[in-house]
């Protein structure tokens, strides 16, 4: 069996975030990174599967400059494999579709038979790329999971996806077949020392990205800011009926709405 995972990195969600001087994404100084949250969830399913289907090979894929490397490493003392670092300076210039097609072509011809990735990214917040991926590797795809099963006898996979509500649908498809990966899924693994010295040794493969983009560019951001603050709000108290004399004045006062 044939496992990918693809996963991203991202600051921290306690940065101070500023927008860049092109008014187009955050400035990426003075940042803590780690892994996509939803991404280290993929990760742990994607070990899961590997142990419990004994001869499996895992790779951990990621696209981005240099700095992804050390998310890389923590998949890799998950229990991955192998890692695949497409190096791209300029990755948060792209858009899912782009990221996607990137994936797509270096995936395209590996026969992997399950693929996992994260439900969003924490930053962009698309939760384009997986679906995407696997509409151009012509594979279904089941997003939203919140309970993953691998039938081996079948070669199908069984998972649970997450509805409006709080309603479950059970979803099971064949392989090859790509899953997008919500929080709670189960609990991903600390990383133990012996294992992070045990992924300094596991192959780390560079791939520049322009020997694998070969696509248009179809969404640009054109730019970025803070939402305005708007005006404080105003608390009417006292008796119903006084309140409701309050709103009525205010109304017609402040607004055209009387």
């Amino acid at each position: 069996m044939k496992i990918l995972v693809c996963i991203k990195q991202i600051p921290d969600m306690e940065s101070d975030f500023k927008v860049n001087a092109e008014g187009v994404w955050y400035d990426e100084n003075n940042l803590a990174w780690r892994m996509n949250e939803y991404d280290e969830y993929a990760v742990e399913q994607a070990v899961q599967l590997k142990e419990q289907a004994g001869d499996a090979d895992l790779t951990v894929l990621s696209v981005g400059p240099g700095r992804v490397q050390e998310a890389m490493k923590k998949a890799l003392a998950m229990g991955c494999d192998r890692g695949v670092h497409i190096a791209d300076e300029e990755s948060a210039r792209k858009g899912s579709f782009e990221i996607a097609s990137i994936i797509a072509e270096f995936a395209g011809d590996k026969g992997f038979d399950v693929i996992f990735t994260g439900m969003q990214s924490q930053d962009r917040g698309s939760a384009q790329v997986g679906v995407l991926l696997a509409e151009m590797l012509g594979i279904p795809s089941v997003s939203t999971i919140v309970d993953f099963d691998f039938a081996f006898e079948e070669n199908a996979i069984a998972v649970k996806r997450e509805l409006e509500g709080g309603m479950k649908a059970l979803v099971k498809v064949k392989t090859p077949a790509l899953v997008t990966c919500q929080l709670g899924l189960n609990t991903p693994r600390y990383p133990t020392l012996p294992n992070i010295m045990k992924a300094k040794k596991k192959e780390l493969l560079s791939v520049e990205v322009g020997e694998l983009f070969k696509v248009n560019e179809v969404l640009a951001t054109e730019k970025m800011y803070f939402p305005e603050k708007k005006g404080g709000g105003l608390v009417l108290e006292g008796e119903v009926s006084d309140m409701a004399d309050q709103l009525v004045k205010l109304l017609r006062e402040k607004t055209s709405v009387l």
